[in-house]
């Protein structure tokens, strides 16, 4: 509260809280005026034009105007004496209640809440759909890229290449395929992990979507392990332990 040591409306005169005439005039005029239904906005403006400051040097703000609204000190507790009756404190804090936007989260708000381990800012949810629609527009960027995994799959194309060219050259030799046919076949089911079904199973889910307008709770449950994020980028962790960002 700035240098105030008494709240706004009241000072010490000799060792005891009284009100300060001026001030107590303001808090008894934001409240008449709260309740005949002026804004907070409406009640800041008119408040700086005036020559009662809240704090030394600083102009007032809707932060001073609710904790004077919210101070239930003004009624006469706790030794201050009283400013307004309680009927009229109750009155506005009723105006309150009914004044204060209903906050409903939907449920890929609250998927994307367990995602972060925290309550996100709302450009968080912004660049999570960005990120997704990129995939769902091109799910081949979906990748395991793991060194050894690369190393394997370069293995099993050359492989690959060499069954090709056998049954593609004449004659062929049944005899001399079918072992490295089963052999190509142990390899291919040795290398597929559980990562390279993930990833995958992935793509398979993004194929079959189209461009969201807004973020899909189901999606962020099927395809995102975790999120983090700073002031600069969003990071997004996919089930296949993949890390896409900006």
């Amino acid at each position: 509260m700035g240098n105030r040591k008494q709240p706004f409306g009241y000072k010490m005169e000799l060792g005891e809280i009284v009100p300060h005439p001026k001030e107590a005039d303001t808090v008894r005029s934001i409240y008449l005026n709260y309740l005949a239904g002026a804004s907070f906005k409406a009640l800041t403006k008119e408040l700086q034009k005036q020559t009662v400051p809240y704090d030394t040097d600083k102009l007032w703000n809707k932060n001073m105007v609710a904790r004077i609204l919210e101070d239930s000190r003004y009624t006469g507790t706790d030794r201050f004496p009283a400013l307004i009756p309680q009927e009229q404190f109750t009155a506005a804090q009723e105006r309150r209640e009914q004044m204060r936007p209903e906050y409903t989260q939907t449920p890929a708000q609250k998927e994307l809440r367990r995602l972060c381990v925290s309550v996100p800012p709302a450009y968080v949810e912004q660049k999570v759909l960005c990120l997704l629609n990129c995939l769902i527009q091109d799910p081949k960027q979906i990748l395991h890229k793991s060194p050894e995994t690369e190393q394997v799959m370069r293995s099993l194309q050359q492989q690959r290449q060499e069954l090709d060219t056998l049954l593609h050259t004449p004659p062929v030799d049944e005899e001399t395929i079918r072992p490295k046919v089963l052999a190509y076949a142990d390899a291919m089911l040795d290398a597929i992990g559980p990562e390279e079904y993930e990833t995958e199973r992935l793509r398979r889910v993004f194929e079959a979507r189209q461009s969201m307008d807004e973020l899909d709770a189901e999606l962020l449950r099927q395809t995102v392990r975790g999120i983090t994020y700073n002031s600069k980028t969003v990071v997004v962790l996919l089930k296949n332990n993949q890390i896409i960002e900006e």
